[in-house]
Order: C-alpha cells, then structure tokens, then sequence
C-alpha cells in the first residue's frame, strides 16, 4: 500500500470522526429554530465554550501561516502571541454585560444587539455586509489551506481543488444538521487534536533536525542573528507590527461569530472563566512557531505558507506521522471554518434579510440561515479555487473591517450619550479610510494597517457626532437597573 494511501486513510478516519461527532451532538439541538440554531439556546457550560472560542480562532492561518511568518519574516511573528495574550480581555468585561441584555431581549446576533441599543434600523444591515464581507476571505483561507495540504501531503494525487471541496462537504453537513452545537462539538474534538499534533510535531522535528529546540534557536541566533529580533530579515517595519498588534487586541472579539457565543454561554459565571482561561490555548501557538523557525536554516527560497509541509515532506518521517499532520491540518481549518459558515448565514439572515423582511418567522428564519451556508460556502468554495493570496495578508484584511464595529460596543456598552448618528456616520468612517488605506489610495502614517486609519477616524466621528445628537429613547432600558 502506498504512503499517500495511508495519509488519506488517516486523513479520511478524521473526517469521518468529525462528521460522526457533529452530527451527533448536534442533533440534540433544536435547529429547526432561529435560537437553537444560532445560540443552543444559551447552553453551552465552561467546556464547549473553552474550545469553541479557541479552536474557532485558530486555523490555516495558525498551522500554515504562523510557521510560514516565522520562516520568513523572523521575530515579527511574535505579533500573534503580542495581541493573542489580551485579546480576550475586553470580553471579560463587556461580554457580560452583552449577555444579559441577550437573555433579557432576546439577542443572538451582534447587531441584533447594537441595533437595539441605538435603535437604527440601517446598522445591522451595515454591519451584516462588512461580517460577511470578511469572513468570505477568512472562509477562502481556511478552504485554501485545506486544499494545499491534501495536495502536498498525497504528493498532488488529490488536486487542490478536491482537496479543499472534502472537508468542507462534512463541514456543510454538521453545520446544516447541528447547528452552532455541532460546531462546538467538533471544536472540542479538533482543539485537543491540533493541540497533541502541534505539541508533538513541534517538539520531534527540531529535535530530529538541530537536536533539540534550545540548539535550534542557538544556531538561529549564530548563523542568522538579525532573524530572531525586529525589523526582522524582511525589515518589518516597526509601526506596521505595533498597528497589527493593537488592531487584533481590539478587533479579536468582535469577530462575529466569536462575539455571537456571548449568546450561547448559560451563566456570566462560565463567560468569565472562558476569558480567563483563553490565553492557555496560545500554548498551541508556542510550537507552531518552533516548525517555523526550524525550516530557517534547513532550506531557503521556499514560498513562506508551504514551509511546514515541505519540512514534513522531506525528512523521511513515518508515513503515520505525516498522516497525523495532515489530519491536524484539516482540524485546524475545520475547527474555524464551520463557525465562520454557521456565524456568516446567520449574520446575513437575522440582521440583513430579517431586517428587509421583520414578518420572518424563527422556522423560516433557520431555514434562510440554512440555505446559505450552502450558498455562501459555494461562493468561498470558488473564490478558494480561483484566488491567489498571502493566508495572513487574508486574515489581516478581514481585521481591518470587523475592527470598525469595537467603538459601537462600548459606546453601547458604556456611554448612555453614544447616538445612533454617532454610530452609523463613525461606522461608515472607518470602513471607507480602511477601504481607501488597503489599496493605498491615501497615505498610512507609519505604515499602519489600514484598520487602524478607519479606526482612529471611527472613534473620533463617533464621539463628535453623539455629542451633537441626542441618544435614542430606548436607551435608558439599558442603563435602568432592570436592564443592568
């Protein structure tokens, strides 16, 4: 039997484990429903949501990109680990807040939520377009990583094409059946796996190649020195990294379909505890950065994102191991994936279509969410097959957008003078200076991510203009003692 026989038997006993484990726990849920679908009618305990919110983030960019970044760009990697410490933070304090509100009145979405706060209509749609708008490329890097891997690991006997069509398949299937608890399901299981592979894979091969980690780093540091610390081999510049850093810090949870398990946690008492215990999840981050570093003096010239399968490829390794990290792979595009297919069809639905539509019922609202995660893994599936793009330049795109929504939520949050002029005039800011700095058509000070240009504009609206309007009547619901 040939090795790529193999590879794909241990990569397909994966999927299928997924699949069973989706379907499974997730047909317990009541998906025939707007709220069972979308929010597991707020059931999720310390576990599900521990690994959702973890395994949700980390993905193709965290298995592929990561090492490819630290191949090639040196010491500016370390910005994930910058920004992944505290990302969470904000949530410890207005998540909270936010799910109160949600069992109060009956919020599942993000905008759901800011909508009813400012009491603007508009806002939702806004917000549904520009989430949609970025998980498209945060879905197409998670398709597009799955493909390159199946291809690479079975030596182009799977074509990149079949390859990111098959674990998106299953994906599609538990998402329709389970709903956001077949997502959380999977995610535990694809959490503990990334995590063993990761750990492992990271551990063996700088040991295979250096004899360890402390003599890989060793002769990194003699041989290259100026890898390991800022600007880096690539000369990052300095204003990029510390832009990068603070625009993931501030859009990390406002990623719809993280912010949306708000939603789905029972007691504010487990919300917390996630917040607190997230960072521990960053440990899968730690190796990843070892495989990267170890390709740095084992070959140059290789393109940055296929470093780590090259590596596997190339060093004789048993063909069992090479199959466990090609199923690691598929667990991390998968484990971000189905959230980010569950969360965009339920954005669009519940607060673009729903809005157009208020007559909508929770049954036909399920069946809407259901019919595009069909529709909108289709179009990722095509753009993944016909795109060419850098896997963290994709991610980093998708952050300039959903960044835009952080002032709204503390606005909402905690100024009862924040206005629904404010918002929507500071919203539309941002998102036009972050449209304009991505293709360059104005100046980036510093070479600052264009996130962070529509942010600083974004803010700075928001405020003037709610001082200059009077905030909504439905505000004081929010701030009475009812509402707290």
């Amino acid at each position: 039997m040939s090795d790529e026989i193999w590879i794909l038997g241990i990569a397909g006993a994966y999927l299928f484990l997924s699949l069973v484990v989706g379907v499974m726990f997730g047909r317990k849920s009541k998906t025939d429903e707007a709220q069972g679908f979308v929010a597991a009618n707020r059931s999720f305990g310390l576990v599900l949501m521990y690994f959702v919110t973890g395994a949700t983030i980390f993905s193709s960019f965290a298995f592929l990109g990561m090492p490819g970044w630290a191949y090639e760009k040196g010491g500016a990697a370390f910005y994930v680990i910058s920004y992944g410490a505290v990302a969470m933070v904000p949530l410890y304090f207005f998540g909270p807040k936010v799910a109160k509100w949600g069992r109060a009145f009956g919020y599942i979405t993000q905008a759901d939520f800011i909508a009813d706060r400012f009491g603007c209509r508009i806002l939702p749609g806004l917000m549904a377009l520009v989430s949609v708008l970025a998980f498209v490329p945060y879905l197409v890097l998670q398709m597009k990583g799955a493909g390159f891997l199946l291809s690479t690991m079975t030596a182009g006997k799977i074509p990149e094409s079949v390859g990111a069509l098959i674990p998106y398949l299953i994906v599609t299937i538990y998402v329709l059946i389970g709903g956001v608890k077949g997502v959380g399901a999977t995610n535990v299981l694809q959490g503990i796996f990334m995590l063993l592979i990761a750990w492992f894979l990271g551990l063996y091969i700088p040991w295979k190649l250096y004899g360890g980690v402390g003599p890989m780093f060793e002769r990194i540091v003699a041989e290259q020195p100026g890898h390991m610390i800022l600007p880096g081999p690539t000369n990052r510049e300095i204003g990029t990294y510390v832009s990068d850093v603070v625009i993931h810090v501030l859009g990390f949870t406002m990623w719809p379909h993280l912010f949306m398990k708000v939603f789905t946690s029972k007691s504010d008492r487990v919300l917390k505890q996630t917040v607190i215990l997230y960072p521990t999840f960053l440990l899968f981050l730690v190796p990843i950065l070892f495989l990267g570093f170890a390709g740095v003096l084992f070959e140059s010239g290789i393109e940055s994102g296929k470093i780590l399968p090259y590596l596997v490829s190339q060093m004789n390794l048993p063909v069992v191991i090479v199959g466990l990290f090609c199923a690691g792979g598929l667990a991390a595009s998968m484990s971000s994936g189905d959230a980010i297919l569950h969360a965009s069809s339920a954005v669009l639905v519940r607060d673009f279509f729903k809005k157009l539509f208020p007559g909508l019922g929770s049954r036909t609202e399920a069946s809407l969410m259901k019919g595009f995660v069909v529709i909108l893994g289709v179009v990722s599936y095509l753009l993944a097959v016909a795109v060419e793009m850098d896997l963290v330049d994709l991610l980093r795109i998708g952050y300039g957008g959903v960044v835009q929504f952080f002032p709204l939520v503390v606005g909402a949050c905690y100024f009862p003078r924040s206005t629904r002029a404010g918002a929507l005039f500071g919203l539309l800011t941002g998102i036009l200076l972050t449209i304009l700095g991505q293709f360059d058509l104005i100046p980036r000070p510093f070479s600052m991510h264009p996130g962070a240009l529509g942010l600083g504009a974004n803010i700075l609206v928001f405020i003037v203009v709610s001082r200059m309007t009077r905030p909504p009547a439905e505000t004081s619901r929010f701030f009475s003692s009812q509402g707290e």
